[in-house]
């Protein structure tokens, strides 16, 4: 099982890194530099603990290939409203990458039930600096998918804002959340 996993791996990075790397198609591209060292701000993506510091104040995940990695912006709604329910991991190599399926919000309608890939790469910069590197593609065309794109291309600056905040200032309060104003946008 360790070898078909790994397998699995390595053939996901070689399909997508070059594609990411030569920004084919419709592509966000964004960067954060946080202040923390790289084993933590792994545990921050890849542990519940972690992510409901800073991502979502309930998280559902499972640092594992095909595991969930699930965040429920909105926990106390039914199951299918709370936010990124049914999200899988859909590859990592642990320290350095971790990519998973990501859903849209409902008010996308049947856009919801279709899925893109989130491909985070971490890189340590020192003892207590770590830039990620996060790129989401797998973007449909259309006027809907237009609409998308540009939503996430605001709300990924949420959510990594909140990831460098967390590690300035502590964990997010969820009843006063913070929301950062700059632009975190890399060539996209």
């Amino acid at each position: 099982m360790k070898i078909l996993c790994g397998a699995f791996l390595v053939l996901t990075v070689l399909l997508l890194y070059p594609a990411i790397a030569a920004g084919e198609g419709r592509v966000i591209r964004k960067e954060v530099t946080v202040s923390a060292s790289l084993e933590e701000v792994w545990e921050a993506w890849t542990t519940n603990e972690g992510a409901e510091t800073w991502f979502a104040p309930k998280t559902n995940i499972d640092p594992t290939v095909g595991g969930h990695y699930e965040m429920f912006f909105f926990p106390d709604k039914p199951y299918g409203w709370r936010g990124g329910e049914g999200l899988r991991v859909h590859s990592l190599i642990p320290m350095k990458s971790l990519a998973v399926t990501w859903s849209t919000p409902w008010e996308f309608g049947v856009l919801r039930s279709l899925r893109t890939i989130v491909f985070l790469r971490f890189e340590e910069l020192g003892p207590t600096r770590v830039k990620v590197h996060f790129t989401q593609l797998g973007w449909g065309e259309g006027e809907q998918w237009d609409k998308l794109y540009g939503y996430f291309a605001e709300a990924w600056d949420i959510v990594l804002g909140r990831l460098k905040y967390r590690f300035a200032n502590g964990p997010i309060d969820w009843d006063n959340p913070y929301r950062p104003t700059a632009s975190l946008s890399v060539k996209e």
